[in-house]
């Protein structure tokens, strides 16, 4: 008789086991959905809610949170405290810049030195961004490289793979830019340098925590690029190719992000909306991004910042719009993650009237608060309590919101800028009720 109890009761205990452990599995899978961002109905959710934001872009966040040349952690966690205050949930940050130290207009330090050779202080700079954004509930918006000289990005893969040295636009003339750049997308040694980038971070696991980036609330979407463009329109069905295998390459990793590409909309895909269409719409790709920049886009003049602000407003809702309509009928968010305007007379001082600025934020925050056609979007960018020391960035100057490449206080939104962070302020909380 107890021959026979024997093996029941071993049977029984196995059973059990697989009990708990289902049980242990179902409840890590429930904590692991908690506070993680998804894409429903069109919108965005959080824990079951919509999940609507007034955010920024602070592209320096990561090296601010390193113990090396560059951080200062006291500085960084009374900046996030400061946008917690403001209502702001949402931060878009550049994981780290790539290639060579010493070039014009190029931010340092660099996180990959070189192909696969990374700055580990960088590395676990990120490591401590993202405790203390969890810390505080912070969503971030982490984008993997950049098409801009600035961090290196395009032009410093393309060096790596013998295109020649990095071409600077502010030196060698844009169409001389243009000209390298249209190769990133089409090279097969670059691509398969990137995409060792992406499995490298994507995979990493935070060295305070011990837990997989993979299991970090605070991320909201990997970003595959800034502003990545074909720069070129033969280069069009490769690049959208390119993006398209990226974010795969993600999500075969990470199952608990989003994806995003960062892309300015029709700027980015050569003023074809067919294309940015095809590539937003696919299933690799959780949400659309759009960027305005009615300067750089040569919609208002520097002489006429103020009197101009009708015209971009015009042509922003326009641009808005457009995209809106060609993406809603996929189901998918629409954000304005970058748009920026300058003080008047084009100042660059902190403390320098704001008027044009205002009007353009007001303008834009209350179709972010308004309307239905952003679920989120982030303003460029944060500066806070940083101040410029040169009109050009020189290392190691306070990092504004303006990159290296820019005047010191173009676009940088300051924390004695009191009439534009009322707007702002404002708009969050309207934003909030929404949810």
């Amino acid at each position: 008789m107890q021959s026979g109890i024997g093996p029941i009761f071993i049977s029984i205990l196995k059973m059990k086991r697989v009990i708990f452990a289902l049980i242990a599995a179902l409840s890590f899978a429930s904590a692991m959905a908690s506070g993680f961002v998804t894409v429903k109905d069109g919108q965005f959710s959080l824990d079951g809610k919509p999940y609507r934001y007034v955010g920024t872009n602070m592209w320096s966040a990561v090296i601010m949170a390193s113990e090396g040349r560059g951080g200062n952690r006291q500085a960084l966690c009374r900046e996030l405290d400061n946008l917690k205050r403001l209502g702001i949930s949402n931060i878009r940050i550049l994981v780290g810049a790539d290639g060579p130290e010493g070039l014009p207009y190029h931010i340092k330090p660099s996180l990959q030195t070189a192909p696969g050779v990374y700055n580990d202080t960088i590395m676990r700079g990120m490591d401590y961004l993202l405790v203390e954004m969890e810390k505080r509930d912070l969503k971030g918006v982490f984008y993997l490289t950049n098409a801009w000289e600035w961090s290196g990005g395009y032009t410093a893969y393309l060096e790596w793979a013998g295109y020649g040295k990095a071409v600077i636009p502010a030196i060698d003339g844009y169409d001389a830019y243009v000209a390298q750049v249209k190769n990133f997308a089409l090279s097969d040694s670059v691509r398969a340098m990137y995409y060792r980038h992406i499995r490298y971070i994507v995979s990493r696991v935070n060295c305070i925590t011990g837990k997989p980036y993979t299991h970090s609330p605070a991320i909201m979407s990997w970003q595959l690029c800034n502003e990545p463009r074909a720069f070129s329109k033969e280069g069009l069905p490769q690049f959208a190719q390119f993006l398209l295998e990226s974010a795969r390459i993600i999500k075969s990793i990470d199952k608990n992000h989003l994806v995003s590409t960062g892309s300015e909309g029709l700027v980015g895909f050569e003023m074809n909306l067919d294309w940015w269409t095809r590539v937003h719409s696919s299933p690799e790709i959780d949400y659309a991004n759009i960027h305005i920049w009615p300067c750089t886009w040569r919609w208002v003049t520097r002489d006429n910042v103020f009197s101009d602000v009708a015209i971009a407003c015009s042509k922003s809702r326009e641009y808005i719009e457009k995209h809106y309509k060609a993406i809603s009928p996929y189901g998918k968010p629409l954000v304005l993650e970058e748009f920026g305007y300058h003080r008047d007379n084009f100042s660059f001082a902190p403390g320098s009237p704001t008027k044009a600025r205002d009007r353009y934020y007001k303008f834009i925050l209350d179709i972010m608060s308004n309307t239905s056609m952003l679920a989120g979007c982030n303003f460029w960018a944060w500066s806070g309590d940083a101040r410029p020391k040169h009109l050009w960035w020189q290392e190691w100057d306070d990092f504004c919101g303006d990159p290296a490449q820019e005047e010191q206080g173009l676009y940088s939104v300051f924390s004695n800028d009191r009439s534009t962070i009322k707007i702002i302020k404002n708009a969050a909380t309207r934003c909030s009720r929404r949810k």
